[in-house]
């Protein structure tokens, strides 16, 4: 195959060991860089960046592209590989994929004229990802709670895509389900899901668990006083996410990190919908 057909698959978590795998299964060369540490991936080749600037037309970067905004985010590995000008100059010539990718674009101003996609903004691979987050942070409740789902009270922080999906998820459970959002069309939307729907300043009552989707600070201080200490806090948002901790912290209220449960739980399913993503994207080029 030509060289815009070969994949390199350069660091990440498991969502991309399995994506070059299965990338490797549908027939297409694939390399790997960063990736030394994985297990699983052993029947791939592995290349250093330069070589697979080299030899690969498709390069596909992790989901996030880099987690602090300097080195690229690569647990798989030792090295650190710095975001700097050199690192975009490997790859002028590649159509460059990965996911969240603005701190990536703001350390180095050539990437403005380098072909980047981020795969990240595309809707089927955000809704696939809600359902798996849904779907791990139930788990996740069961796993940490003493109780049982069915029948506890529970208060989901937000009503977009995993907000909706946590609601299906609970209610099928048997939770008794109340849910913060702001927009009148989201309120009535909660309510016609049999769930109650809540104002952020509404939330009085103390729940057993609650699980928290917004990235911004909606779990302050005021609403968590109202709870217990037996009251479980799953934050699903990203940075800066949305329960202030030091509140958290004071009150004795436990509270559990479930940002980037998919890749954590679910990274083969999630690789699937992130190479969905990068075929979609590659046939509307």
């Amino acid at each position: 195959m030509s060289r815009n057909s070969t994949f390199g698959i350069i660091g990440g978590d498991a969502r991309q060991v399995y994506l070059a795998k299965s990338i490797s299964q549908d027939g297409y060369p694939v390399f790997v860089s960063c990736l030394e540490k994985a297990e699983g991936i052993e029947e791939l080749p592995s290349l250093s960046l330069k070589e697979i600037s080299e030899k690969c037309g498709i390069v596909i970067l992790p989901l996030p592209a880099t987690k602090e905004g300097k080195y690229l985010n690569t647990p798989f590995t030792d090295e650190k590989i710095e975001l700097d000008d050199s690192f975009a100059q490997l790859f002028e010539n590649q159509s460059v994929y990965g996911g969240m990718m603005e701190k990536l674009y703001a350390a180095s101003e050539l990437w403005e004229s380098i072909r980047t996609y981020d795969y990240y903004t595309r809707e089927e691979l955000m809704v696939g990802n809600a359902f798996l987050t849904a779907e791990a942070a139930v788990g996740l409740a069961i796993e940490e709670m003493e109780g049982a789902l069915n029948g506890a009270s529970c208060l989901v922080a937000g009503f977009g895509r995993i907000g909706k999906a946590l609601c299906l998820d609970l209610r099928g459970l048997g939770a008794k389900v109340d849910c913060c959002a702001r927009k009148t069309e989201d309120l009535a939307a909660i309510r016609a899901l049999g769930c109650e729907p809540l104002q952020y300043r509404q939330i009085s009552k103390c729940y057993d668990v609650i699980f928290n989707t917004v990235p911004a600070k909606v779990l302050t201080a005021l609403p968590l006083s109202r709870q217990s200490r037996e009251t479980l806090v799953i934050e699903l948002a990203s940075l800066p996410g949305g329960v202030d901790i030091e509140a958290a912290k004071r009150l004795g209220i436990r509270v559990v990190n479930g940002q980037s449960l998919p890749g954590r739980v679910s990274p083969k399913t999630s690789g699937e919908f992130i190479k969905e993503a990068i075929y979609n994207m590659m046939e509307e080029v």
